[in-house]
């Protein structure tokens, strides 16, 4: 494999930034509201935009962005819960916003294909080039950026947002799906206006992710989504019907919300509900065992704010919905935010790493407190 060698691009490309844990992050921390037990502390700073976040083989954090067109590899040598360097792993991408991690490759999602960074974590100093593996999804960049995610059957699964604010487009508001060479490519949902999040339940492997609501219907209308797919060929409703029960003013005229999958649970409007993951580890309370945690990234197009924080999503033993609940929360201050929640993402000790592409960081979720019945 052709390995960067030029002085410039090894300075350019390859850079790393050393990550302190500066005062004025720590002391914004320390206003982060959580369940009692729990604490949050700064994982890595530098990481420009920081959006989806993928786990490596060796322990590196990988963080992609979505306005900064980097991609970045975020390292702890010591142990220590707390990085020790940002590498620049690429730049100049098109909203590489979604990576996925699989066999020692780097997957980012870049508009309209889709990379391969091959043994990146043997490589971070000198990232190797890299391999395309499909090119062939749309380049409209509204709601162009992506969310990847590997499925249980080992096929990565890729939205493709509307290239709108409310429209009725072939081609786009789906989630597809991919074998990893990147053939095989297929419709796997339909009616999905933007979603930025998938992931599969942990015992029923069946697909779950967010969807954002259309702008330009009020404050609170419509709400956000949170859908279950456990098979192909299902359609959310986009774009005329929003929430599982609400026409469109400008599609929805001869169309019944019944003929659509209503979601699993509506959120609130505008919260703009992203990364997600069900919490399988072994660190937190049994009482989260299986249970949903949500990214919501906050609205920008709303009087009053609303979202910047972490949702947790309750789950009966069946699998089903129960409820949901603030987990994490504070990063909005009145109507002033300091930051914006992107992703979340499941460390081997079962800590929780959450991804801030305003604050440029990403920290970490950690059980402090005894858990129930020790």
């Amino acid at each position: 494999m052709k390995r960067v060698a030029t002085l410039f691009t090894l300075l350019s490309i390859c850079a790393f930034t050393p990550v302190f844990a500066e005062d004025d992050l720590s002391a914004k921390l320390a206003g982060i509201k959580l369940p009692p037990g729990f604490e949050i502390r700064v994982y890595a700073e530098g990481v420009e935009n920081a959006r989806q976040l993928a786990l490596g083989d060796h322990g590196t954090v990988f963080a992609g962005s979505r306005k900064a067109g980097l991609v970045h590899a975020v390292v702890d040598r010591d142990g220590d819960h707390v990085a020790d360097r940002v590498y620049l792993i690429d730049k100049d991408l098109k909203m590489p916003s979604g990576l996925e991690f699989r066999f020692g490759s780097l997957y980012v999602a870049a508009l309209d294909r889709i990379l391969r960074y091959d043994d990146v974590e043997n490589w971070l100093d000198q990232p190797p080039e890299p391999v395309v593996v499909t090119d062939q999804f749309p380049d409209k960049t509204h709601h162009g950026w992506k969310y990847l995610r590997f499925g249980p059957d080992d096929l990565l699964y890729v939205p493709v947002g509307a290239p709108c604010n409310v429209c009725d487009e072939p081609g786009f508001a789906q989630v597809r799906r991919i074998l990893a060479d990147g053939s095989g490519m297929e419709v796997y949902a339909e009616g999905v206006r933007n979603s930025v999040g998938l992931t599969f339940h942990p015992e029923t492997k069946e697909l779950w992710f967010t969807d954002n609501g259309r702008d330009l219907m009020g404050d609170d209308m419509p709400g956000d989504e949170l859908n279950h797919a456990p098979e192909a060929g299902m359609h959310f409703g986009y774009p005329y019907c929003h929430q599982g029960d609400t026409p469109d003013p400008d599609f929805g005229q001869g169309k019944s919300c019944t003929d659509y999958t209503a979601p699993a649970l509506t959120l609130g409007a505008h919260v703009a509900a992203l990364g997600l993951t069900f919490y399988t580890g072994g660190m937190f309370p049994e009482a989260y065992r299986n249970q949903l945690f949500i990214a919501q990234h906050g609205s920008w197009n709303r009087s009053e704010k609303v979202g910047y924080d972490i949702l947790l999503v309750r789950f009966d033993a069946a699998g089903r919905v129960t409820g949901s609940e603030a987990f994490a929360s504070g990063w909005l201050q009145g109507q002033e935010n300091w930051g914006r929640p992107n992703d979340v993402l499941q460390m081997p000790d079962g800590s929780l790493l959450v991804s801030d592409d305003q604050a440029g960081a990403i920290y970490r979720i950690v059980w402090t407190g005894q858990a129930d019945g020790q």
